[in-house]
């Protein structure tokens, strides 16, 4: 792992998670669980989570990005939805690097295009504020606005997610200039922890797997005695730990540059090709051992493999990263891919 997380904040995300997870398990189905899920947000902010990563001086819990994968990885293991990414990896980190004021309000951030559009942007419908970054005459802006200021168009992602299209009047937007590395550093951030989900997701798809594999029966005999369906949770395992050891590369630059590494665009974009391409595997192959049965709201395959599936898309599609890793090894030459890969 080449790091270590304070297990008493593992144990803690766990229960937290757990214990929701448990009364959403009551709540009728016909309930929005996106939604219902944001009542899990006083509790987060009252535990110091909500802003895991946001300084101490201005609120914040100060932790690193090593605490906020294990956030990420526990919420997603529980299948409970929430906007942790959206509010403290990106809204409030983007108001830091503008030196713009944060405080515990409840916010989703986003890059508009050069016509004031944004799209896939995580929660912002439920949002009291809304960071926004826009180019301006070669440069870039940061605000924070109110979402009465901007058109948001309500949508949700294949996993039942809030991903709303949100459009502004350019013109009308006043903000504070940052570099464009600030802006590229934001679509890394929000990648990479993307990246952190899929992996949780997967390793849940895997353990249900194995879990039914062993269980359920075909012939007098559990279907993990088979050699087709052995077959297929040895790939599903391979491309899962293929995923996380790209991601975890990642993490631990990211954190130790901290977030400057050189390298660090190319790590990313291995990563997420890896999550992309083992997504397609694990949750073909889970689909397949399950049978049937995988297809029903009843069984919880679907709260794993839906958000999988659209995390993998998100930040950038998977053709859009592996472009990055093509053009970083055809830039490094014969000479320079090896340390590209090792170093």
């Amino acid at each position: 792992m080449g790091h270590q997380t304070d297990p008493e904040l593992v144990d803690l995300l766990s229960a937290v998670f757990s214990s929701h997870r448990a009364r959403m398990s009551e709540v009728d189905s016909g309930t929005d669980r996106a939604a219902t899920d944001l009542e899990l947000w006083d509790q987060l902010g009252e535990l110091g989570l909500a802003r895991l990563t946001g300084s101490e001086s201005s609120g914040g819990s100060g932790a690193d990005w090593f605490s906020a994968a294990e956030l990420l990885r526990a919420a997603a293991h529980h299948a409970v939805l929430t906007p942790v990414v959206e509010h403290d990896l990106l809204a409030g980190w983007l108001l830091s690097e503008a030196g713009l004021a944060v405080d515990d309000t409840r916010r989703s951030a986003c890059v508009l295009d050069a016509s004031g559009t944004a799209r896939e942007v995580g929660w912002a419908a439920g949002a009291e504020r809304l960071v926004v970054a826009w180019p301006s005459d070669g440069a870039w802006k940061v605000a924070d606005v109110d979402p009465d200021d901007v058109t948001i168009d309500p949508g949700v992602n294949v996993a039942g997610e809030p991903r709303d299209t949100i459009t502004a009047r350019l013109d009308d937007l006043a903000g504070v200039e940052v570099d464009a590395t600030t802006i590229e550093r934001f679509r890394l951030r929000g990648a990479l922890a993307r990246s952190v989900q899929t992996c949780a997701a997967l390793e849940q798809i895997l353990a249900l797997t194995v879990t039914h594999a062993g269980q359920r029966e075909q012939f007098g005999r559990p279907l993990a005695r088979f050699q087709a369906v052995t077959s297929m949770i040895a790939d599903m395992a391979a491309e899962t730990s293929l995923a996380q050891a790209a991601t975890e590369a990642a993490l631990v630059a990211a954190v130790r540059s901290p977030w400057h590494d050189q390298k660090l665009e190319f790590l990313v974009a291995v990563a997420r090709s890896c999550c992309g391409r083992a997504t397609s595997v694990v949750v073909r192959n889970a689909h397949q051992v399950h049978g049937a049965i995988s297809t029903t709201r009843e069984h919880r395959l679907h709260e794993f493999t839906l958000p999988a599936l659209a995390w993998r898309s998100e930040f950038g599609s998977v053709h859009d990263w592996e472009r990055v890793v093509t053009d970083a090894a055809l830039a490094a030459g014969a000479d320079g891919l090896w340390p590209l890969i090792v170093d």
